[in-house]
């Protein structure tokens, strides 16, 4: 079953660049970025499999504080980011 998404133009023109760019089309990029995105479980799935990872590899278990710290610092650096790149004027969507 097909289905019609309503989005404003300039958010479909990046689209269809962006599907142009990578020889693709809009659909099969949208379908694509569905299969990859990261749901709240997966995000929690991939956390737990990291954990259980550096405990078994490291014998190292990191603790909520620990945890939420590598978070925030995460998200500090993502933002830092962002920035640097609004400051050089790039778009982040192209």
């Amino acid at each position: 079953m097909d289905t019609t998404i309503k989005i404003d133009s300039k958010a479909r023109d990046q689209l269809a660049a962006l599907a142009q760019a990578r020889g693709t089309t809009m659909r099969a990029l949208i379908e694509e970025f569905a299969a990859s995105a990261l749901t709240p479980r997966r995000l929690q799935e991939r956390a737990e499999r990291t954990r259980a990872f550096l405990d078994a590899e490291f014998g190292h278990r990191l603790g909520e504080e620990e945890t939420a710290a590598l978070r925030a610092r995460m998200r500090e650096a993502h933002a830092a980011h962002r920035s640097t790149l609004r400051n050089a004027g790039v778009d982040e969507a192209a």
